[in-house]
């Protein structure tokens, strides 16, 4: 096989990978259908009518605890013995049914809490001001009639073993190491108190033990923390006898998948103060090292370890718990401490996780909060209190409203891509690019579009002299070779049978000329460089929440009859959105992007008026550099179909004003005498030429000891 045919091969190997790559990520994943158990199963509310709540109306384990450690393990150890402790409705009152509060009018409340006549907890928390699509957010702007199901819905209860669980549900209650459920029709409720329950646990002769009440409550729909829900818990000992109680809740748990997006982008995060001898004012809360990936959690749930916290690195810095949430790509789902004056989430001792036991993408991780064991003395009443956020990741909230900014809430805001992506999103970078579009839109255009634009230009300025002097250098070298072509030809046909001595002369030759080798090279400096910030923004326009919906350039595109061309800049940008997607087998296609189809336009055209002439090239580097130019035509377009059309904006701005800008740089450089090499690279060479002059060094070592060992 000829070497020419041989690279041509690996070059064609490498093109489809390639493009493999871009067809998996322009086809996203498709969701699953729930199975038939997880839909069709009885709700807690249908089987409480004919059996006893406590031991149908909750999933099946709901009065055993999970394997714990330490202090939960022994107490889940104890023998239970049947029948001492039932939770019922009290006397005299009604028993809890669906009931609302808040309401979809942002004019009252920022959101709509439906809340579940099972386990005292919450059906639905549907946001009054964020919603499902773009079209909707669109049509909202513009005071169109919405219906509810154009409300975004933050939280929403789940299935889990056939049964719906309500967020935030009460599972059990434990006393002096027996465990009785609290899930199911065993709640009583005032309705002219929405999100008032009470309960009441019984001994075995049905006298009244303990009394349970729990309420939520939240603050006014103009206040700055409009967002805050508090939650209340009181157990009262009515016997003559003290009691060890523990009371175990649902918590935040999965959020709902994103079926459109190709990344798994859910997170849970704990937020912790150190221990008093390192931090005495016990005021600076931090998350470091305190947030897990989804498939992180997973894994651990697989290898039968339900403890998320406290884990090894919070036993041994003696961590203490502020909040606990878990993130999405645009919301949270928290509670925390109950104000600032009160950081710790004194409530909350261990939090624990479960699947559902379904596979993937139909699973889904269940969250549990295990308080502490406290000692209620007789007649004695204890209560806790904790806060819960379901709103936005939007900084101005989490990082600028007490308690929010008190408590580092604002640390559930990560602009780092998933998995294998994390460790090149430059977190730092995507942070100050968020803060300088917000100052472009905020204060200078108004527009998260023109701000994009406006970045573009600022990035190309600091970027001049750098393209400036890269473009020189690429004509002085095409210059130079031009001019060292004939000697450069008698060298390798001098030394064609001498692949070692050829390289020396060339560089003796380079030397002379004072010539950098890797002068071509200097023309992909601009590029190189704002490769960072392309990943940053890619992080920034796909996580920003302030980015959410947002339709550039004024919603010019929308006033044609609501097109949906550049409705929203974090999704592609949909210039001809088909009736149904088309089904290519290995993807399906939803739209036709014409960013991207733009880009590559734009990229053939940089490249024929930007790349300069080598001499001297072989008909093989020739051709592969044909290929390579047609790969970035064609490719890179394709592998950027899908991505938020706010990068691809930025991106097609950048290349239409860096072919202006080389056009420019050209014509100066022309009138340039570029026939002498400037005095600094006579007396140091480049860096660029140093690394491929050391290159080629170790390049002839080889070939030396080659022959050295030939010869033996």
């Amino acid at each position: 096989m000829s070497p020419t045919l041989k690279k041509f091969l690996i070059t064609s190997v490498f093109a489809s990978l390639v493009v493999v790559i871009g067809v998996i990520v322009s086809s996203g994943q498709k969701p699953a259908a729930q199975t038939t158990a997880a839909t069709e199963a009885p709700t807690a509310e249908a089987t409480a009518a004919t059996a006893p709540a406590t031991e149908q109306a909750a999933p099946a384990d709901a009065a055993k605890p999970p394997a714990t450690d330490g202090q939960l393990a022994q107490a889940a150890a104890q023998p239970v013995a049947a029948g001492t402790w039932t939770a019922r409705v009290p006397a005299g009152m009604t028993a809890a049914a669906k009931a609302s509060d808040g309401s979809l009018d942002p004019a009252q409340a920022p959101f709509r809490i439906d809340y579940s006549a099972s386990g005292a907890g919450i059906d639905r928390i549907v946001s009054s001001e964020h919603w499902t699509t773009s079209d909707a957010s669109v049509s909202a702007s513009k005071g169109a009639s919405m219906n509810e199901a154009d409300h975004y819905t933050l939280v929403e209860a789940r299935q889990l073993e056939g049964f719906s669980v309500p967020a935030l549900a009460m599972r059990a209650v434990e006393i002096d190491g027996a465990f009785t459920s609290l899930f199911g029709a065993v709640w009583g409720a005032d309705p002219a108190r929405p999100g008032s329950f009470v309960t009441e646990i019984a001994d075995a002769s049905g006298k009244p033990a303990l009394r349970i009440s729990r309420s939520f409550s939240r603050v006014g729909a103009n206040t700055a923390n409009r967002y805050l829900l508090t939650v209340e818990h009181a157990v009262e000992n009515l016997d003559g006898k003290p009691h060890a109680v523990r009371l175990v809740q649902y918590g935040p748990g999965d959020l709902p998948r994103d079926p459109h997006s190709v990344l798994e982008v859910r997170r849970f995060h704990f937020g912790y103060l150190y221990p008093p001898e390192r931090d005495p004012k016990q005021d600076a809360v931090t998350a470091h090292g305190q947030m897990y990936e989804r498939g992180t959690v997973v894994e651990q749930i697989d290898e039968k370890n339900s403890v998320l916290w406290p884990n090894s690195a919070s036993k041994d810095g003696n961590f203490g718990l502020v909040w606990y949430g878990t993130t999405d790509r645009y919301f949270a789902f928290a509670v925390h401490g109950p104000d600032l004056a009160s950081k710790r989430l004194q409530a909350i001792e261990q939090v624990q996780v479960r699947g559902n036991g379904l596979a993937a993408p139909a699973d889904e991780i269940f969250a549990e909060l295990w308080g502490p064991v406290t000692q209620i003395d007789a007649g004695a009443r204890v209560a806790t209190t904790m806060g819960v956020y379901a709103g936005p990741l939007d900084p101005k909230i989490l990082e600028g409203v007490e308690p929010y900014s008190g408590l580092r809430l604002g640390e559930l805001i990560v602009y780092v891509m998933a998995g294998c992506c994390s460790w090149c999103t430059f977190s730092w970078l995507a942070d100050g690019l968020l803060w300088f579009l917000t100052f472009l839109h905020d204060y200078l255009v108004f527009d998260w579009g023109l701000a994009i634009i406006a970045l573009v230009v600022v990035v190309r300025l600091v970027l001049h002299p750098v393209q400036k002097k890269s473009q020189i250098s690429m004509q002085r070298f095409s210059r130079a070779m031009s001019a060292m072509k004939p000697e450069l030809d008698a060298l390798q046909k001098k030394f064609k049978d001498d692949p070692a001595r050829m390289q020396q002369e060339q560089m003796r030759l380079f030397r002379e000329k004072g010539v950098s080798p890797a002068g071509c090279v200097g023309g992909l400096l601009p590029t190189f460089a704002q490769m960072p910030i392309w990943m940053a923004l890619y992080a920034v326009l796909f996580f920003a929440f302030p980015l959410r919906h947002q339709a550039p350039f004024f919603g010019l595109f929308q006033s044609f009859g609501d097109w949906a061309f550049l409705a929203d800049l974090s999704a592609p940008d949909n210039f001809l959105l088909f009736p149904q997607p088309i089904n290519l087998y290995l993807f399906s296609l939803s739209a036709i992007n014409l960013l991207p189809l733009l880009m590559g336009v734009v990229f053939w055209l940089q490249q024929q008026y930007m790349t300069p002439q080598m001499p001297n090239q072989t008909e093989e580097q020739i051709a592969q550099q044909k290929m390579m130019k047609w790969m970035m035509v064609l490719l890179f377009p394709l592998m950027m179909y899908t991505v938020p059309s706010g990068l691809t904006l930025y991106i097609l701005t950048s290349t239409c004003i860096g072919i202006i800008e080389g056009r420019i740089i050209k014509k100066q450089v022309d009138a340039m005498d570029l026939s002498k090499p400037p005095e600094q690279k006579k007396r140091k060479q480049d860096l660029l030429g140093r690394m491929y002059e050391k290159a080629l060094e170790r390049a002839q070592q080889r070939e030396q000891d080659k022959k050295k060992y030939k010869e033996r």
